[in-house]
């Protein structure tokens, strides 16, 4: 019954916060946020400590929703047509802000405080982290200012890419520090292991899309029924990566790439999913995961916070530069582009959240989860700032 009391709770409030945070000029992410630090166990204590740590469930779901939505971006159909750009931009952008972030933590890792052994594994999962970009700060601006052209058709794209590539870092990452942490050495049979991991991973997202797809077919023309039956694999995949010990995300990332490629109907779950389910599902998840911030940690690591900003920022800029400028963009492209790349919120905040059930990671995941979530406030109060000034400077936006 408590159970149930409290997500009646969050869901009234999280209904009130989404109709309030425009008024008052807030992210609808952010608002989120706040009200969950303001109703959690750190401030009024409305909802309790117990209620959180029972809730990985709902992390779990959103998580798997996160990476079959996240693989259907790799429709061969669409990244044929989007071209050389669009792919050089997404490999370099994030490539380099996993690099800057993973190599300048761990360079800074002793000013930093983090503990010597753990330091490299630290410093590569939150650069893991720092290749995703948060689409939805993106697409409110651009119709919000009505823009439309090469440049927005281009920013769009790369937003919606990245991603793909933040979740296969994130698994690179996790699968080290399972082995580092394990036994602490690195050889042939660490490499064999982490292939083993990946391939098998790999495996399950397939054979799981393809079962998924030949159910589908009993429910032609009944798109509710296809996407319960759709989001009833993607959790058994979930499932069975995890209890396999291989990369759940991996897998079921895998099975979105599968599905989105192979059935022509999986367009229609898609659609049925963002129309019923997305917004119950990340709005529980950011005011859940907002219950998991630490105040009193992280009023002691604000040049973390302020070192990741600066070296994922500096990261997509400079990639994206490349990136285009490999491929002969044009030079609205080369010069703004990245600088609309700054926001990041779900993807990056769940994998941060991911981490809190992983057996091996409990010292390392309160920190990653604190400062992504800290980030995450900034990342979305600035990042529709700087995408306003890119699209003024691309002129391709209606209002001035």
């Amino acid at each position: 019954m408590q159970t149930l009391f409290y997500m009646g709770i969050i869901f009234v409030l999280g209904a009130l916060m989404e109709w309030l945070s425009p008024k008052f000029g807030l992210p609808k992410v952010v608002g989120y946020l706040l009200l969950g630090l303001l109703i959690g166990p750190e401030i009024l204590g409305i909802i309790p400590e117990h209620f959180i740590q029972d809730t990985h469930i709902i992390i779990d779901l959103a998580l798997s929703l996160i990476a079959v939505l996240v693989g259907a971006n790799l429709k061969y159909s669409t990244l044929k047509g989007m071209g050389k750009q669009i792919v050089s931009i997404t490999f370099f952008e994030a490539t380099f802000a996993f690099l800057f972030v993973s190599i300048g933590l761990y360079l800074l890792s002793g000013f930093l405080g983090f503990p010597t052994e753990q330091s490299l594994i630290i410093s590569i999962l939150f650069g893991g982290l720092a290749s995703a970009t948060a689409p939805a700060a993106t697409i409110a601006v651009v119709h919000e200012l009505k823009a439309k052209g090469k440049f927005t058709s281009t920013l769009l794209a790369v937003v919606a890419s990245d991603d793909v590539l933040a979740l296969i870092f994130f698994a690179f990452s996790v699968i080290l520090g399972n082995i580092f942490l394990g036994n602490g050495a690195f050889s042939l049979g660490t490499v064999f292991d982490m292939l083993s991991i990946i391939v098998l991973s790999a495996v399950v997202g397939i054979v799981g899309a393809f079962i998924s797809i030949m159910i589908d077919r009993l429910f032609v023309h009944h798109k509710g029924m296809e996407t319960i039956s759709t989001i009833g694999m993607v959790l058994i995949v979930f499932t069975l990566s995890s209890y396999w010990q291989l990369e759940p995300l991996l897998a079921t990332l895998i099975m979105g790439v599968v599905m989105t490629n192979i059935s022509s109907d999986f367009d229609l779950v898609e659609e049925e999913i963002d129309n019923h389910l997305e917004e119950i599902i990340f709005m529980l998840f950011f005011i859940l995961s907002a219950m998991h911030l630490d105040l009193s940690t992280l009023s002691t690591m604000p040049f973390l916070i302020f070192a990741y900003i600066l070296f994922r920022f500096s990261g997509k800029i400079s990639g994206a530069w490349i990136g285009a400028k490999v491929t002969k963009a044009d030079k609205s492209v080369q010069n703004y582009l990245g600088w609309g790349l700054f926001p990041q919120a779900g993807v990056a905040i769940g994998l941060a959240l991911s981490l809190q059930h992983q057996a091996g990671f409990e010292s390392i995941a309160p920190l990653i989860l604190n400062v992504i979530i800290a980030t995450t406030v900034v990342h979305e109060f600035v990042g529709p700032i700087f995408i306003k000034y890119i699209l003024r400077k691309s002129g391709e936006c209606e209002v001035g």
